[in-house]
This record gives C-alpha cells, structure tokens and sequence, in this order.
C-alpha cells in the first residue's frame, strides 16, 4: 500500500466518508471531524507512520491537504 493510499484510508476510516470527498476535507467539514474527531485521526496517523507529531503542528492539521504538507515537510513522508 502507498503512502498515499494508507493516508486516504486512515481520513475514510476515522472520518466515516468516502474518498471523493477527501481533497476539500476541512477541519470541522464532516461531522465527525470535531476536536475529538482531529485527535482519533491524529492518533491513527501516528500509529500508521509511526511518528509523533508536534503540537504546534497538530494544531496547524487544518485540512487533508495542509496534513500532507506538514507530514511531507517535517517527517520525510512523501506522496
């Protein structure tokens, strides 16, 4: 599995949606992306890739896309 295809199915599977969904994905966009939400997510990322992500940039997680950046630029994860 990618890097690319194992972070989809992390954002379907916590999030309860469907992949077409994921490139304008916004904090507080679905349902179930509320603080809780954005922690069980963050937690599975971690698990996944095997990181720990910094709270700052925990904080700054505001979006599918801005999550990729930030694992891409300050964890060597590449899509």
């Amino acid at each position: 599995m990618s890097t690319s295809e194992k972070y989809n199915r992390i954002f379907c599977e916590v999030l309860e949606i469907d992949e077409n969904q994921l490139t304008t994905l916004k904090y507080r966009g679905t349902e179930l992306w509320d603080s809780v939400g954005h922690m069980s997510l963050i937690s599975s990322i971690e698990d996944n890739f095997d990181i720990m992500m910094e709270t700052d940039d925990i904080i700054d997680f505001s979006s599918y896309e801005k999550g990729m950046e930030l694992l891409s630029s300050n964890y060597g994860i590449k899509f």
